[in-house]
């Protein structure tokens, strides 16, 4: 009830997350508080250790002995130190004085958010509800007697975020960007990745262990008389791993993009009642695209072939699991080992009262967005970011201009794409209407499923008409950014530009390794291996002439092979192919941002150090504090296999060694570790 779609959509694995930090209380204050937070703290410097040699620990080794892992969280960094100031302090102060306010009328944003948090926090009520919320769900759930049964509850169920074997959701058109279509996509896996139900070493087979024991006491907390479902649901969710596309190969969009009539579902799985699957969500379509046709017919002839007793346990599973934020406390408790102590390591839950914040934050992050940017976000800030945008495409541009690689035909369709980018800053321009969603301050399962619900609505309303681009994948308070192929867009919610990523009172230094990296970066998403495969207007189309392709994949399978020779962890190395658009995002994102530095310098002069640092070297503390973070074993071997992201340590010192700039700022020698021969650097952007 979490999730406002049952699949995540193949084509949006090109939206990436990044985040930031800052501690501010309203735009009067932005000034005088950002004098507190220093451009760079030279404490975090551990000196022991060799810029050249381990950039990472000689910039943030001394951060790192002093800011260990929260026991409630699996990593901590900027991000999670931002994160919290805007949610756990930010969107507290909101809360709390709406709250205050009485006879709130019903149906406005106010008495949603405060009714919806006071539900969350009414753990009296809670408790005696026990799982009787659910019971309908469950009703449903008991009455089946055939596998078009099956398919119809979980169809209704696909409505409130409650996972099957395969999911809808709409979006954009990859081959037609004007116009929603709708998706189809695999799902079902507890364990989110196939390698959690396939590697043989000791951690991943204690995580098959642990969920065996979590499925069963979950099972036993609600008094379901279902017999060994831990092993009978790990023994099915297994043999639907073995069918799925893994998460390297779900990052092709041209393989994952197969238009199809409706009817084509019926003869590529038969035995399944897709009628009654989509109908009971409200699907109305005639065409659409699937995700993997061989998947479909594999995957519904092992749903044909498994108890249908079975089928009724993994959907009775997938419920309570979606449902336990919002149930009982023993249920929730243990949905946060397993998911939480057992997946990520993180050792201790958060308090009721951040966990109501973040739970309405969750299903209500608009209205509480349009508060927070009101609040915290001015007017200024988003002309500033426009300006510095500018100043990246530009520099982009003469990048295009200078590269060895590519042909001038294909420069010039690069350059057509660059100048089509577009972006959004801050938060939209429009709000959308919530209205309609019921929230009753006694009843907290009932408000989620409403929430879902209304999002189910909207998501499925789009399909068939034309796409909304100025609608926002993320709310304002998040501290994330990301790059949207399908709209050819950049977007900055007003969560990230705070420091360390944008700090006013910083020198330029700082702020060009921090934001304009993170504007570099999300500008390299549109020419990473999959950004580079849409056009000017956001539609899967090549662009490219065959010798410029093959050059640009033959940078990049170099690339993957770099970071798939680094072992982040005791057996575990990172996956190169699964990391490679990040990558070069990183590495795309540094190279603009060093050279916007230098133009920004042009008839003004170089500065002078600070603190004993160039601006060359300032540049590249700025890019390592924005990335200094710890990280749990459990939660680093998670990161590894199922994030595109590589590990913090890694996206600071795994671009540098192919850097001359950083090479030459640090007066690196020949053979230091952080250098690498030149014959080796590689160079894309």
């Amino acid at each position: 009830m979490d999730k406002t779609n049952a699949v995540k959509l193949p084509l949006l694995a090109a939206m990436i997350t990044f985040a930031a930090c800052n501690s501010n209380n309203s735009p009067q204050q932005q000034a005088a508080d950002s004098t507190k937070v220093p451009a760079f703290n030279l404490a975090d410097i551990d000196s022991s250790f060799k810029a050249c040699d381990d950039f990472d620990n000689y910039v943030n080794g001394n951060w790192r002995k002093n800011n260990p892992v929260p026991s409630t969280e699996s990593r901590w960094g900027a991000f999670g130190i931002l994160d919290k100031e805007n949610k756990e302090v930010r969107l507290k102060g909101i809360i709390a004085e709406i709250t205050s306010k009485k006879d709130l009328k019903s149906g406005t944003e106010e008495q949603q958010i405060a009714d919806y948090y006071t539900s969350y926090l009414d753990t009296a009520t809670i408790e005696q509800r026990g799982i009787t919320p659910l019971q309908p769900y469950l009703d449903k759930i008991n009455g089946i007697k055939t596998l078009a049964d099956w398919a119809s509850v979980t169809g209704e169920l696909q409505k409130i975020g409650v996972s099957s074997f395969t999911g809808f959701g709409a979006d954009a058109d990859a081959k037609d960007s004007k116009m929603n279509v709708l998706y189809q996509g695999q799902d079902g896996l507890s364990l989110g990745e196939k390698s959690y139900y396939e590697r043989q070493d000791s951690a991943t087979k204690n995580v098959r262990s642990e969920f065996v024991t979590h499925v069963d006491k979950m099972f036993s907390l609600a008094g379901f008389q279902d017999a060994n479902p831990g092993k009978t649901i790990l023994d099915f969710e297994t043999k639907l791993a073995k069918l799925q596309l893994s998460n390297v190969e779900l990052r092709d969009p041209v393989k994952n993009y197969n238009r199809a009539a409706y009817g084509e579902l019926k003869k590529l799985a038969p035995d399944f009642d897709w009628d009654a699957f989509t109908q009971k969500q409200d699907i109305k379509t005639d065409t659409l695209v699937l995700q993997n046709k061989a998947y479909l017919t594999n995957a519904s002839k092992l749903v044909k072939s498994t108890p249908l007793e079975t089928l009724k346990t993994f959907t009775r599973f997938q419920l309570l699991s979606t449902a336990a934020p919002y149930l009982p406390k023993a249920f929730e408790s243990e949905n946060f080992h397993f998911f939480g102590t057992v997946m990520t390591g993180k050792k201790v839950q958060k308090t009721r009262i951040e966990r109501a914040i973040r739970s309405t934050d969750n299903q209500l992050g608009m209205p509480l967005g349009k508060l927070f940017a009101k609040k915290y976000f001015p007017e200024s800030s988003k002309q500033k970011v426009s300006e510095m945008i500018e100043n990246v495409r530009k520099v982009y541009g003469e990048r295009i201009d200078k590269l060895s690689w590519m042909s001038d035909s294909t420069k010039q369709m690069a350059h057509k794409k660059l100048a089509s980018f577009t972006y959004k800053i801050g938060y939209p321009d429009k709000w959308k209407d919530y209205s309609s969603i019921t929230i009753d301050k006694g009843k907290l399962l009932e408000n989620a499923v409403a929430a879902s619900l209304y999002h189910h609505k909207e998501n499925v309303e789009k399909i068939g008409k034309p796409v909304d681009k100025s609608e926002w994948g993320m709310t304002p308070q998040t501290v994330n950014a990301y790059y949207n192929p399908l709209n050819n867009e950049v977007v900055f919610p007003a969560g990230i530009l705070q420091p360390p990523f944008y700090n006013a009172n910083a020198d330029d230094a700082i702020n060009y390794g921090g934001i304009i990296a993170v504007i570099g970066h999300e500008f390299s998403h549109g020419f990473d291996d999959q950004g580079s495969q849409f056009d000017a207007d956001g539609n899967l189309k090549n662009w490219w002439t065959k010798s410029d392709r093959d050059n640009f994949e033959k940078l990049a399978k170099r690339y993957i092979d770099y970071f798939s020779s680094i072992e982040a962890a005791p057996g575990f190395k990172i996956n190169g192919a699964l990391t490679i658009g990040e990558n070069i995002a990183d590495l795309g994102g540094l190279t603009l941002a060093y050279y916007a530095l230098v133009k920004s310098f042009e008839g003004k002069g170089e500065p002078k150090p600070i603190d004993g640092f160039t601006w060359q070297q300032r540049f590249f503390l700025g890019w390592a504090q924005v990335w200094h973070g710890s990280i749990t074993d459990a939660g680093l071997r998670n990161q590894i296999q199922t994030d595109p992201h590589s590990p913090a340590r890694f996206r600071i010192n795994g671009p540098l060694p192919h850097l001359k700039e950083f090479e030459a700022a640090w007066g690196c020698a020949p053979g230091s570790k952080m250098v690498l021969p030149d014959s080796a650097k590689i160079v894309i952007w």
